[in-house]
């Protein structure tokens, strides 16, 4: 796609997500490409030479995924306190999954809280995931951020409500969908971030000269429906902090 994207002779290629973002900057050195958002660091990725000087045809938004995945397990013991088990659910293929976890992991040892990783390899087996996860009495699933867990939300969190499962989501659309916190960037401003981008390209300013941006504004998401269904309770003060619960 990418390839057919160069041959059109675009005049910028706008790029979701680690896999897109490495097919885009494989296809085309000349091009205009803004990432939308990447999981992983551009720097190690060699998707750009540094956040303030990208040097070449790639700029736009990195995700701080690592940094904010450790914060959603923060949140939910904030959201459960009594949560001592929590079921990391990752998408194997996902280069930024090792990053991570291993945030997840530091945040989770400083909690107090065992964490155990889970891989999906095949989206259809979310059900049988879940039902390991429920024989060693998790507590809840922390979902990694990923463009596949995300478009699966709806799977996922019907998958975990079968098994008594909390799941906590890095987007509001997982809360929506019935997770039950979601915290992390509102996806409506990284697309106006990434639109920002695009508009300063098509009038002339290189893509090298345009630092790399990280995202600003977080929201956290409480669905208060999902935690009476599942018989939880979520302490008032985080219900104070929320920016939008869901009843």
């Amino acid at each position: 796609m990418a390839a057919e994207l160069t041959r059109a002779k675009v005049d910028v290629i706008v790029a979701v997500a680690p896999g897109a973002i490495r097919a885009a900057r494989n296809a085309t050195q000349t091009i205009p490409i803004v990432m939308a958002f990447s999981g992983v660091d551009p720097v190690k990725a060699g998707f750009v030479a540094s956040l303030n000087r990208p040097g070449g045809n790639v700029t736009g938004i990195t995700m701080l995924a690592p940094e904010l995945s450790a914060k959603r397990l923060d949140v939910l013991k904030q959201a459960l306190p009594g949560t001592k088990r929590v079921g990391v659910l990752a998408y194997q293929s996902n280069p930024g999954t090792a990053e991570q976890l291993k945030a997840v992991e530091s945040a989770a040892m400083r909690a107090g809280v065992t964490v155990h990783p889970v891989y999906v390899q095949q989206p259809d087996r979310y059900d049988e995931l879940f039902a390991s996860l429920g024989q060693k009495r998790i507590d809840a699933i922390l979902v990694l951020s990923d463009t596949v867990l995300s478009n699966d939300r709806t799977e996922i969190v019907q998958s975990a409500m079968r098994h008594r499962l909390p799941t906590v989501f890095d987007f509001k659309e997982s809360a929506e969908a019935g997770g039950i916190v979601s915290y992390g960037v509102n996806n409506l401003d990284l697309y106006r971030q990434a639109a920002r981008f695009v508009d300063r390209l098509l009038k002339g300013t290189k893509p090298g000269d345009l630092p790399v941006e990280q995202p600003t504004k977080f929201e956290l998401v409480i669905n208060l429906k999902t935690a009476k269904a599942l018989g939880l309770t979520i302490p008032p003060s985080l219900l104070q902090r929320a920016d939008q619960v869901i009843e």
